[in-house]
């Protein structure tokens, strides 16, 4: 939890700093280069794992950052040569670093649509701006394709090892933070009432309605049925979506077994906070563009409704697989 604040607090440090002088390059691309240390800067064939944010000059927007996933983005640095390249363009960014250097680079949007021929994005006036910290430079040398991949996958798996490691410490830090008090299933299911419901428990097979908030232990909201709750967590809000909870089939459609097994033990009308591992979840897979690998999730929940039904013949088995409808946000 407190590594992804301290990240994007020296995010925020970088583009206050960056915010000083701007440098103008080719193309109506703009420049700061921040920490300029790296003896060797990237060049065609090379890749850089980066950390980034993304932000659009309408209404100051963040569009994505990789602080959320807490994984660096791994990007490769492409010959101008390629269709659509041009001078000033996203792949021009990266030739201005190396390993430990920082920046902030303006993109020009008239720019792009001009030597593109696409229209403008609309999430973007002028400038989308990239703040950009580079934590490793893969060089491809004199190295093969397959080498320098090799070289890539082993540095990334490094990476997952970390996020796997520090889940207990998310947890933990959480539990303390918050001044809960859980109750702990066999499986690693951690929970808590708020409010104990009276009405019957469900069983295989009936129908179970829940409104919920989803969220990170750093306190990310990723999702919610409770537009207000989505809209305090700062996530877009579509229009067309008709916020109300979600119903399924208990045991029948499947949800993340933190789910599944949560709902088992409540009655209608519980209130409660569930504290759910990732193998409880979405394991070593992100999900959207919020959720990282080996992340324990955090749901209120109310248990609204249960509506009796017919269990299966035979029940299935329940894929850690899909959320109960997660509906990620695209920035």
């Amino acid at each position: 939890m407190k590594k992804s604040v301290l990240f994007l607090s020296a995010a925020a440090m970088l583009l206050a700093a960056s915010c000083q002088s701007f440098k103008k390059g080719d193309g109506g691309l703009e420049y700061n280069l921040v920490d300029d240390v790296a003896k060797e800067k990237a060049v065609a064939g090379d890749f850089l794992s980066v950390d980034l944010t993304i932000r659009s000059d309408k209404n100051d927007s963040l569009l994505n950052s990789t602080y959320d996933l807490g994984l660096p983005q791994i990007v490769n640095i492409a010959p101008d040569s390629i269709p659509g390249a041009y001078k000033g363009d996203y792949n021009s960014m990266f030739k201005f670093l190396g390993e430990g250097d920082s920046a902030v680079f303006k993109l020009n949007m008239d720019t792009m649509a001009a030597k593109t021929g696409q229209p403008k994005p609309e999430f973007a006036d002028k400038f989308v701006t990239f703040t950009v910290k580079v934590r490793k430079h893969f060089k491809k040398g004199q190295l093969t394709d397959s080498a320098l991949y090799a070289e890539i996958d082993g540095y990334f798996k490094g990476e997952l090892e970390g996020l796997k490691k520090a889940e207990e410490g998310k947890i933990s830090s959480y539990i303390a933070s918050e001044k809960l008090e859980p109750k702990k299933t066999a499986s690693g299911l951690q929970y808590v009432i708020a409010e104990e419901g009276k009405g019957a428990k469900p069983v295989l097979g009936d129908t179970v309605v829940v409104n919920y908030t989803g969220m990170l232990t750093n306190g990310t909201v990723f999702d919610s049925s409770i537009k207000e709750n989505a809209i305090k967590g700062k996530l877009p809000v579509d229009p067309m979506r008709t916020f109300e909870p979600i119903r399924f089939p208990i045991g029948v459609q499947p949800v993340i077994e933190g789910w599944t097994e949560a709902l088992y033990l409540f009655g209608k009308g519980t209130k409660a906070k569930l504290i759910i591992p990732s193998a409880l979840a979405y394991g070593d897979r992100p999900a959207g563009q919020k959720i990282p690998p080996y992340a324990p999730l955090i749901f209120d929940v109310e248990l609204v409704d249960v509506i009796k039904g017919v269990a299966p013949t035979q029940a299935p088995a329940t894929p850690n697989a899909t959320a109960p409808t997660v509906t990620e946000p695209t920035n």
